[in-house]
């Protein structure tokens, strides 16, 4: 095999390579990273506990700060 065939093989491998790997990036941008679905999830969690038990929330955080502060007493 001569020089110049060795180097346009290998170019030809180079571009069929990143060509591949391209293509691959393309196909999962659709996807929604995991982060994104659990911050979701999390938001979501959050606002049903809040929705359920925001009298009995409201009152322990009222009853913390007044212990912190001593204006309970």
């Amino acid at each position: 095999m001569t020089v110049i065939a060795k180097m346009q093989s290998r170019t030809i491998r180079a571009v069929y390579t990143l060509q591949e790997r391209l293509d691959t990036e393309d196909r999962e941008r659709g996807d929604v990273p995991g982060w994104v679905l659990i911050t979701i999830m999390t938001a979501g969690l959050v606002t049903a506990l809040w929705a359920t038990a925001q009298g009995a929330l409201t009152g322990l955080f009222n009853s913390a700060v007044h212990g912190v502060t001593g204006g309970g007493k």
